[in-house]
């Protein structure tokens, strides 16, 4: 039985808080649509590509992909315990996140039909990969519908937000710029990512703000968020290091690849670590965000 409405409550919703922010800038930049985004010129330059080539845009956009559909399906147990736990300006914004997280599956499925790829791609998902996304990541979150402990919450926010979010994904991005958006091509695909590392941002903030939360309350968290982080990053390294050390046929310098990815590690570490020793403002985005690396 429901006790109370909050909006109804004296002060009703907090509109001075952190995720309520984030909920109003959902609705301002997160209305883009995949199936606006003009493939054609994609379709021209994908035709003009070698098969080397090929293959890479193959690998990347069907990691994007599976992984897109992985964290749409995997969201809701965190949006449910944070419904039961009466924070509704959080779970105003996560309901934008899921949202997002569909387009991002859509996104990515027009771009590999208009492409002529229809076929079967789980070829490319290595034993790291489906590692995180067909274990980890769903034992993490589904974890959450029998256990709303501190300590379950930090480990499935660490697994979705900070590392499949803010290390894969983010390291997925700059090897799309460096391969395509430096040399012109496939601007259609490069519109769609653009989108979509907007959207990211505000879902790595949300989750910054999730952890730094309970590791304020509970400093002792701050280590098992680390040791996740540490668990992750093995498979996350030989995910990012598909071409290992070389140049991948689309130019991209996979060296400097993986030094971004161990850079995103450390940051999200250094960013949390800020909460164990006491700074923590509910209130301001600049504190939080995990933007701008």
């Amino acid at each position: 039985m429901r006790k109370e409405f909050q909006s109804t409550r004296p002060g009703g919703l907090q509109i001075d808080s952190f995720p309520y922010q984030l909920y109003q800038k959902a609705k301002r930049a997160g209305t883009w649509n995949p199936g606006s985004i003009d493939f054609s010129k994609d379709k021209k330059d994908w035709e003009r590509m070698t098969e080397q080539q090929r293959e890479e845009i193959r690998a990347r956009s069907s990691s994007f992909l599976a992984g897109e559909e992985a964290v749409t399906v995997d969201l809701l147990p965190l949006i449910m315990v944070i419904a039961k736990e009466g924070r509704l300006e959080e779970e105003m914004y996560l309901t934008t996140f899921l949202f997002d997280e569909a387009k991002h599956t859509e996104f990515f499925r027009l771009f590999l039909n208009e492409i002529g790829e229809t076929g079967d791609l789980s070829r490319y998902h290595s034993p790291a990969y489906r590692k995180i996304f067909n274990e980890m990541l769903p034992e993490s979150m589904n974890r959450l519908l029998h256990d709303a402990s501190p300590e379950a919450i930090v480990d499935a926010a660490t697994t979705y937000n900070m590392f499949v979010e803010g290390v894969l994904a983010e390291t997925g991005y700059a090897s799309f710029h460096e391969g395509l958006d430096k040399s012109g091509l496939m601007p259609g695909l490069m519109e769609g990512i653009g989108y979509l590392k907007l959207d990211e941002s505000r879902h790595i903030s949300y989750g910054t703000y999730l952890l730094q939360r309970l590791i304020h309350e509970k400093p002792s968290l701050f280590d098992r968020f680390v040791k996740k982080m540490e668990e992750l990053a093995p498979y996350g390294m030989e995910i990012v290091s598909r071409y290992q050390e070389g140049i991948s046929p689309l130019g991209v310098d996979m060296k400097k690849i993986r030094r971004f990815a161990e850079k995103q590690i450390n940051v999200r570490i250094e960013i949390l670590s800020r909460a164990k020793n006491g700074t923590f403002d509910p209130t301001s985005p600049d504190a939080l965000s995990a933007d701008g690396l």
